[in-house]
């Protein structure tokens, strides 16, 4: 059931979504940095769209392309260390075209089972041949590289695993890569701007460079606070895509005026380092309150904190207790995840405050024991 949000309050740097005439604490949102409402970034919206207006008016090979879009893809470039970087309206998208620009019948790509919906699709639209190894597990991916008997063209995986909070084995994966000759795409939606000592994401994290990992896919609607997402490389791999990518190539371009408050969100991360930090003591904050009041947690050291919560019907009756005390936390069932692992999906940000995750852990701390009594 989609919820509608009727209004936005303010707490502070905190957002609140107004649902139902309620003001709710947002556990749900992918806002990590509390970006999506820097006045900054408005002011850069509402600049741009005076000059722009509302919307790009056609694809960016006919005549969507503006100078604000090019600056981004610059922008972006310099901010991943590499050549050239390619702007997309969606994640979804960007996984799509980067897959079946550069794939296709007779190659061989290797997933994570658990890697998002858009890169099992991109892989199945590519035509090649689609393996999955087990979650995170680097060693059954060599496993599978060793034993194929096709070329092994490509390794695909999440950077920072969206449903679980985790973060992929990129370190290994690169070496399998190279040992094979092949691609390494890394969707990093989730740890790009969040991870890493100036917000490099996972690859920054891991110590990885562009060698290791030539392909990288980043959105814009999570630590930046925008929309959109990018891919980044080499500049003679990211022409090809432009060339290829039929999700680039037949889609109106972003808004300008999105692509200009995606660039002030960048200086942002660059100069507003605090904001990661803050991010890290809250969520070591809330894996101690959990363990400290029996709540169980699984296994994450990112904002992503799923709360395991077994069974469909018991899972919405928790996110809805939640929600009956103020927190808006989401509750992820099957098919998103495997029956028997239904979670409810706990994502901070740096804008809340400390009491606002202190709170949550006492609703958690309540209303879990009370679904699992009920049941």
């Amino acid at each position: 059931m989609r919820r509608v949000v009727q209004g936005l309050a303010a707490d502070g740097a905190l957002v609140r979504p107004l649902v139902d005439g309620r003001a709710l604490l947002n556990f749900s949102s992918n806002d990590y940095l509390g970006l999506a409402g820097h006045p900054r970034m408005i002011e850069a919206q509402c600049a741009a769209a005076s000059r722009w207006g509302t919307g790009a008016g056609a694809a960016h090979l006919v005549t969507g392309h503006t100078a604000e879009h090019h600056a981004l893809e610059e922008e972006l470039a310099d901010f991943t260390g590499r050549e050239a970087a390619l702007l997309f309206s969606t994640g979804y998208m960007a996984n799509v075209g980067i897959i079946t620009a550069l794939m296709a019948r007779d190659d061989v790509i290797l997933q994570d089972k658990f890697n998002h919906a858009s890169l099992i699709d991109g892989a199945r639209q590519s035509d090649a041949r689609l393996l999955r190894y087990a979650h995170g597990d680097a060693q059954a991916a060599a496993r599978m590289a060793e034993a194929r008997t096709q070329q092994l063209t490509m390794i695909a995986t999440d950077g920072v695993f969206s449903m679980d909070g985790d973060i992929a084995p990129v370190a290994a994966l690169a070496r399998i890569a190279r040992k094979h000759n092949a691609w390494l795409l890394v969707d990093d939606a989730h740890g790009f701007g969040v991870l890493g000592a100036e917000g490099g994401g996972t690859l920054q994290a891991q110590g990885l460079t562009t060698d290791d990992v030539p392909l990288l896919m980043g959105t814009l609607g999570k630590a930046c606070g925008s929309f959109g997402a990018f891919v980044a490389g080499d500049r003679d791999v990211i022409d090809l895509i432009l060339q290829r990518a039929r999700s680039y190539i037949y889609t109106t371009a972003l808004p300008p005026a999105i692509a200009a408050a995606t660039r002030a969100a960048l200086k942002l991360l660059r100069t507003e380092g605090w904001r990661r930090q803050r991010l890290a003591a809250l969520i070591a904050r809330f894996r101690a309150g959990a363990a400290a009041r029996a709540v169980p947690l699984m296994a994450s050291s990112t904002a992503i904190q799923p709360v395991p919560v077994p069974g469909a019907a018991r899972c919405l009756t928790a996110s809805e207790s939640l929600r009956q005390r103020g927190f808006w936390v989401g509750a992820i069932r099957h098919p998103t995840v495997p029956a028997g692992t239904e979670r409810l999906r706990v994502t901070l940000s740096a804008a809340h405050e400390e009491q606002h995750v202190d709170a949550l852990l006492d609703a958690l701390a309540e209303s879990i024991p009370a679904v699992n009594a009920a049941s």
